[in-house]
Order: structure tokens, then sequence, then C-alpha cells
């Protein structure tokens, strides 16, 4: 009988389907939707860095792609699909009562945004985070020892601290806390309480501090150290954590129903999407996945024996079995890539949208042009030309040393400043950020032998990634998917519903391949060692002068 698994990626402005062959990898379904209130901009401030999403958009979009992905198939491969499995951004985590439903589900915090997921990017617990460094420094144990050191904005018990803080009505409802990617499939095998949901190891070693080390999660004694508030909730959490190749149970009736499935399917553990995409990718030992979209997230995995007892620092976690099981997955990241881009060409717009009297159908198309034209012109610019410096810090700095209160900065105009000499360098800033992730991992002990790219920048950008590899000099393959997330997530389906052994098998056979390898122009690679000296410099000046 042959065997379909679908893999689902769960990304910050949409989600998608695809239904793979589990004995091929060949794709034979795909379906992408945009979350309809995300769309909107509703719960979201992005003033204070306020990023939130309602749970309904992730149900709802869900059985529109996997049906519409369905349809595209033969009629038998639904009846034959064996898996499926979700990664989700990440920590997206949300209050929820005892059952394990996120509060914005109930009708008295069904408009209310501190009841809903809070989106990875959502920077308003910057407080929050470096009083729970302080307080690691001070422990008898250093709690955030695994997780780079810093404790980061973007993660699990900042956010809640800050939650709970200021809005005493979730406060005297929330029981417990749940991550966006442990939460779907938990929705769709029937678990009534939050005792059952399964906990992902890959969300909760990354963002939460869990660790066998120390017995699972910090203690209760410093948790409520950090705050009253946040006494008892370790309690009604869990214990252990799982990877994401262990099944969490079968579709119930009703999603089996509403999917177009059977009782059947095997329901995997959730993890994050970089994690699965490095999956997708096809990570080995010494490979540096980076996954680049508006932000990047950097993967690898090592053996135990590579690790030993390092603590590597300034990444955002080494956690056992968060990739894949049996190895040490390590991750970094650049809390905004994609989104520098996006940024500048917003500015460029605005006299478009506000003085040109274009119609909407014009007003698009207009829009569309302007990043394929400047990445055109920024190319034609001689290096030596290149003499604006910025850094790539729009978002705050994930790694190296998370840093969310940071702002970008941008040196260098002159009266003959143009906008393909600004969108230049701004490319060479993120190129220079992705430098300062491989300098510290390379610095740790941690050889990088090969480099991938994969999402949408990566296959449709050759000024971006080239740049990056002159920068990095280092040769960077492309994967050949843009969908290497969902690719992953249907591998960990494969292997959770029994077709391959290990995640490593279920990569030998459903990998994409490569499409294209940008090799560094060692000339070029020498340019830019100078000029990222200056990156350097600008970014102490930043850190030390601007936002202490």
């Amino acid at each position: 009988m042959e065997k379909y698994v679908i893999g689902l990626d769960y990304g910050t402005d949409s989600a998608r389907a695809l239904v793979v062959d589990a004995e091929t990898g060949d794709i034979l379904g795909a379906s992408v939707k945009h979350y309809p209130r995300w769309m909107k901009g509703l719960y979201c401030d992005p003033k204070i860095n306020q990023w939130r999403q309602h749970p309904k958009d992730y149900l709802e979009v869900l059985e529109f792609i996997v049906t519409d992905a369905l349809s595209q198939c033969a009629p038998d491969v639904a009846k034959n699909v064996v898996g499926i499995a979700f990664d989700t951004t990440g920590s997206t985590p949300a209050f929820t009562d005892e059952s394990g439903t996120p509060l914005a589900m109930l009708p008295e915090f069904a408009e209310n945004p501190d009841a809903m997921f809070v989106l990875w990017k959502d920077h308003t617990a910057v407080q929050e985070a470096a009083e729970i460094n302080a307080k690691c420094k001070t422990s008898p144990i250093d709690y955030s020892m695994y997780v780079g050191g810093v404790y980061s904005a973007e993660w699990l018990w900042s956010k809640a601290m800050h939650i709970l803080r200021q809005s005493p009505e979730v406060a005297a409802k929330a029981y417990s806390i749940v991550e966006y990617c442990e939460w779907l499939p938990a929705v769709l095998t029937g678990v009534k309480h939050v005792k059952d949901i399964v906990r992902s190891r890959c969300a909760q070693g990354h963002k939460a501090m869990w660790n066998e080390k120390w017995g699972g999660l910090p203690p209760e004694e410093f948790l409520a150290g950090l705050d009253p508030r946040l006494a008892g909730f370790r309690a009604r959490l869990f214990e252990d954590t799982s990877t994401a190749d262990q099944p969490v149970g079968h579709l119930t009736q009703e999603w089996a129903d509403r999917l177009g499935l059977s009782t059947d399917v095997v329901v995997a553990g959730g993890a994050f999407d970089c994690h699965m995409g490095a999956v997708g990718a096809g990570v080995t030992p010494n490979t540096l996945v980076r996954v680049i979209g508006t932000s990047t997230c950097d993967i690898m995995v090592a053996s135990y024996e590579e690790i030993g007892d390092k603590c590597i620092r300034g990444i955002c976690g080494q956690v056992d079995g968060s990739v894949i099981p049996g190895m040490i997955g390590l991750e970094a990241g650049q809390s905004s890539f994609g989104d520098v881009y996006a940024m500048f060409r917003r500015i460029l717009e605005w006299p478009l949208r506000n003085l040109a009297g274009l119609t909407d159908e014009e007003l698009e198309k207009a829009c569309d042009k302007i990043l394929p034209a400047l990445e055109k012109e920024a190319g034609k610019i001689p290096l030596e030309e290149s003499t604006m410096i910025a850094t790539d810090w729009i978002n705050g700095r994930r790694t190296p040393d998370a840093n969310q209160l940071l702002q970008g900065t941008i040196t260098g105009f002159t009266l003959a400043t143009t906008a393909p000499m600004i969108y230049r360098a701004l490319v060479e800033s993120t190129a220079f950020g992705t430098k300062a992730i491989v300098d510290r991992f390379t610095e740790e002990g941690i050889r990088i032998e090969t480099v991938i790219g994969i999402g949408g920048i990566a296959l449709k950008s050759p000024f971006v990634m080239q740049t990056m590899s002159d920068v990095i000099g280092r040769p960077i393959k492309v994967c050949n998917t843009d969908q290497a997330c969902a690719l992953g997530a249907a591998m960990f389906a494969a292997t959770a519903a029994g077709v391959y052994r290990r995640v490593e098998d279920a990569i030998a056979v459903m990998n994409s391949g490569f499409s294209k390898e940008y090799v560094p122009d060692p000339k070029r690679t020498q340019a830019y060692a100078e000029l990222y000296k200056h990156y350097q410099s600008l970014g102490r000046f930043t850190e030390e002068n601007l936002y202490r």
C-alpha cells in the first residue's frame, strides 16, 4: 500500500500544507492561506512591538489548506494518509484554562490580545527578560546556561510574566501555558485536559529553560521568586518533554471528518518551523542551515561527543533532540532579515500610497516592483563604492547575545546617496549579521563545513545570497524547495507513523536536493572583511552610546 503524509508549516503570516509521498518525497499537493485576522492587523501594535495572533486564525486556515492540498491529488491519496505533523513559529505561547484551551477561545476573552498567542516577534517583555537574566546570574544554578546565557524577550517566561503583570483578568483565569506547536496536535487528537498535552522538547528546551540536568523546568522557588504571579504554574505544566518523531495520538473523528482523512492517521509531536525546516533541508553534523524569512533561524546538529560539557555563549539554545533525536540541536538567528528589506520598501512606498493617486491594482503592481528594481541596481554598484554601513538590528538582536532593546543604525550618507546604495547597505548588514553568527559558532569550537539556505529569499534573491556567501567566505547551497519547513514536518509525520525508523532515514529518501550553490569570490571576501570591522565598530558605538 502506498503511504502519504501531510506536513503543516505555520509561519508568521500564513500556513501551508504539503501532501507528500512518504516513500519517495514527491510533493503531490500544496496549499497556502493567510491568517484572516492577522492580515487585517488586528490585536497588534507595532509602535510598542506587540504582535498577537488569535487561535481561531490557526484553526480556520487548517481545514482549508489540508482539503485544498488533497484536492490536487488522486482520489485514493486521502485514504492512504498515515501521518500528519505541525511546525510553528516560536516561542509563541498562550495562557490556557484547565482544559488546555487558549483563553482567547473563551467568549469573555475573545477580543483580549493578552489572552491570545504571543507571537515570537513580540518584544513587549524586554523588562521581564532583563529580570530573568539578573536572577539567573545570582542563582546557584544559571538556568540560562543552555540557552546561550542570555534569556530573551522573545521567549516563554518573559512573555508569561509580562502578560500576568499587565492583565489581571487573564492572570485570574490562567491555569497553564501552551506553546502553539503543542496546542495544534492536542486539538487534532482531542486532548481534554492540559496535563495530557504532549510537550515539545524543541519548544521547552530552547525557550523555557527545560533541561534534564535540573529536573525539567526551573524549580518553583526560582519562578515564584521572579514574580509571585508565576507561583503554581510549574506544577500545572509538565515534567517531561517529547521529541517530534514520536506520535502524540490519532485524529479524532471530528477532525478526520473535517479534513477528509481517517482516524487511523497518526499525529506527530510539534516543533518549531526552523528546526523542522533544517530537517527538510537535510541537516547533518557540521552543516549550518539558514532558514531565511522575515527573520532567520540558524540550525545545526552536533554529536554528544562534540558538545561535551560546552555551554555555547550567546546562541538560542543547545537542546538534546530538538532537531534530530540522538543529537544536540543548536539554534541561533537574526531577529530581522527579510523584515529589514520590507521596512525599506514601506518607506519607499509612502509617496506612491499617499500622493500618486493610483488605483489599488496600479498601486500594488508598482509596489511589487520596488525590491526587484533595487536589487538589480544595487548589484551594479562597485564594492569599493559601497561606503554606507548599517546594522541589522531593526527588531533587536537575537544572536550573538540577545538584546531586544537595540535598534538599527546606518551611517555614510552623502548628497550623492541613492536608494540602491541604501538597499545595498541593508543587504550587507544582514550578511554581516550572518557572519557574526558563523563566527560565534566557530569561536565556540563548532565546526561549519556546509551552509544551506532555505526559504523564499534563498530561492529568489541572487544578490542577497551572493553577498552573504562573499561576506562569510563560504559556499551556500540553496534547497530545491521553498517549502522545506513543511517538507521537514512531513518527514517527522512519516517517522511518527512508522514509515521510517529514524528521522535520518526519512531525510535520506524524502529530501528535495539543491537547486543552486553560491561560491564566494576571494577578492570580495577580503574586501568585506575590512567592511565588517566597520560594521562591528558601528555596532559597538550603537550599543554602548545609544541604548544603555
